[in-house]
């Protein structure tokens, strides 16, 4: 099982450089790991203070209860080797599919720290969920709902995307129902959104995936 969820690890510590590289993969490999899947984590649960969570595999949102009712706004999205915050009193953390992440408590964060390299890693990789949620809270500003849905697909693409041989491929299991928690607007709302950009041709959908039909320059930039 656990060479199943290594994925995200690997990625973590991609490109840090030798010894740090295995004395980190040392200390994620003695963090606990609990595995989730198609549901939301135990509100109950409880993390220790400065606790981080490091994707192992899968993919994972965190989604907040809009005032207790039963409709949620998406806060942050992570994939294999992203490093997010536990969820808040008012969040959840619900999984996409079958998903795995380590525990990384406050020793085990105080060790990876004190290796600069890793600590730079960590730092990148708050400071991207730290952006996610300034890009999602500036989505909010845009009034044509077409719009907020597609500038969250290039946000994806950008995050998440692989260039394949007919567009850029999103890796992250995409439902209208969390596209709509993704940007604030109904289900229904986003299904004619997806359908207009669909005619457009600036999405393509085959089977659970989306395709960005456009130039990977325009979403990765260029080299």
């Amino acid at each position: 099982m656990a060479e199943e969820f290594a994925t995200g690890p690997r990625q973590f510590l991609d490109d840090v450089p030798s010894p740090d590289r295995e004395q980190a993969s040392r200390i994620l490999a003695a963090c606990p790991s609990f595995e989730i899947n198609g549901v939301a984590l135990d509100p109950g649960m409880a993390f220790a203070a400065g606790a981080l969570l490091l994707v192992a595999d899968g993919f994972v949102v965190l989604r907040a209860i809009v005032g207790g009712g039963r409709r949620g706004v998406v806060t942050c999205e992570a994939g294999p080797g992203n490093v997010l915050l536990p969820p808040s009193t008012e969040e959840v953390l619900v999984a996409l599919g079958g998903s795995r992440l380590t525990l990384i408590d406050a020793a085990a964060r105080g060790q990876l720290l004190r290796m600069p390299a890793v600590a730079e890693r960590i730092v990148q990789q708050l400071t991207a969920a730290l952006g996610q949620k300034q890009e999602g809270t500036a989505t909010f500003a845009l009034t044509r709902h077409v719009e907020r849905v597609r500038r969250k697909f290039l946000h994806l693409g950008r995050n998440y995307g692989h260039v394949v041989r007919d567009g850029i491929r999103i890796d992250f299991p995409v439902s209208h129902a969390l596209l709509a928690e993704m940007i604030g607007s109904s289900r229904e709302t986003v299904t004619r959104a997806v359908d207009e950009l669909q005619r457009a041709g600036f999405v393509a959908r085959r089977g659970s995936t989306y395709r960005l039909l456009i130039s990977p320059e325009s979403v990765f930039g260029s080299a």
